[in-house]
């Protein structure tokens, strides 16, 4: 089925990104430097956000007298050399990205992230000119709980939702993309492997590693 598909949009953190663990580092670091301890829910909640909505839900949920601005500067110092230098890819990510666009795939990103951070790490493992467009939450108005980012960016690679294969790691952004009525492939991750099961009934495919979908597009 994957050979019908023209398009494919992935998320980067935690989908073709190995970066998650960034993330709750800096989540212990700066909550912890406040004298508070990281909730268990607290990376779900944020991780469907843009940097600036993580920021007020945290000012919000924890009382604190600061600005989004300030947040952001504080998590962008702390992850800026990680993604710089140690982020990596997923397992066998970059010989499927290679694999698709050798079969003239158009390939899209769809993140929360931000270029600062996901455009070193990418030229760093050698990807970016997989890429057709990358897309942020930033570019729409509604985050990944939504089919806004997945439309925009299918209409960016100029392939209608039908013909295009969305790769996620979270349930919100496999509802976005189904509700756009794209087809959905969830990709494990350990970092949001407690919501393993509701991925695999969620998502068209589920896949704990690219290897499994090399000799699909082949």
């Amino acid at each position: 089925m994957m050979k019908e598909f023209t398009g494919a949009i992935f998320d980067l953190d935690g989908t073709l990104l190995d970066s998650m663990w960034v993330w709750e580092q800096i989540d212990v670091d700066f909550l912890s430097r406040r004298g508070i301890d990281l909730p268990e829910d607290y990376l779900k909640k944020i991780t469907p956000m843009g940097f600036e909505a993580a920021a007020r839900y945290t000012i919000d949920r924890f009382g604190l007298q600061e600005q989004p601005r300030d947040l952001i500067g504080e998590w962008y110092a702390m992850a800026e050399d990680y993604y710089k230098t140690k982020v990596g890819l997923k397992p066998h990510a970059k010989e499927f990205l290679r694999c698709l666009a050798d079969q003239g795939v158009r390939i899209g990103a769809a993140t929360s992230s931000d270029s600062r951070l996901f455009e070193p790490a990418l030229r760093h493992n050698n990807i970016r000119d997989y890429f057709t467009c990358v897309t942020t939450v930033r570019d729409v108005s509604r985050g990944k709980g939504f089919p806004d980012i997945y439309l925009y960016t299918a209409g960016r690679l100029e392939i209608s939702p039908a013909r295009c294969a969305v790769f996620e790691d979270i349930p919100e952004g496999i509802r976005g993309a189904k509700d756009g009525g794209f087809m959905t492939v969830g990709v494990y991750d350990s970092y949001s492997g407690h919501e393993k099961e509701e991925m695999i009934g969620l998502s068209d495919y589920y896949i704990y590693d690219y290897k499994e979908l090399l000799e699909v597009v082949r």
